[in-house]
């Protein structure tokens, strides 16, 4: 399990470190329990979210940037302020059209980002 930067209940970015998970993307895990996970996505332009598809259900809000977010099949353009939900078990990705950020909140945990 990956340990926290100051305590479970109080994470300060500064001291989480950033994992380099693709060309151009990479991931900090900022908060967690069995249940729920917060984490930010730094993305540079031209980065990608490859197309995949998990049992959690997710809900992600774009801090900044711009991208291009498919779910399901269909495809919007969104930009800082804006927001998106996946379903559990829904085909999805994104490609970063602008350097930004995303914050994605998972339901449960994902296992898979611990290892």
């Amino acid at each position: 399990m990956k340990s926290f930067g100051s305590s479970k209940e109080f994470n300060f970015g500064k001291d989480i470190q950033w994992d380099e998970v693709g060309d151009g993307v990479r991931r900090q895990i900022m908060a967690y329990d069995d249940s729920i996970m917060l984490v930010n996505v730094e993305f540079k332009k031209g980065g990608v979210g490859q197309m995949h598809q998990h049992y959690h259900a997710q809900v992600t809000q774009v801090v900044s940037g711009s991208f291009e977010v498919t779910i399901g099949g269909e495809t919007k353009i969104l930009k800082g302020g804006d927001a998106f939900y996946i379903p559990p078990n829904v085909l999805h990705g994104a490609v970063c059209l602008e350097d930004g950020v995303l914050i994605d909140v998972f339901s449960p945990i994902r296992e898979d980002f611990m290892e």
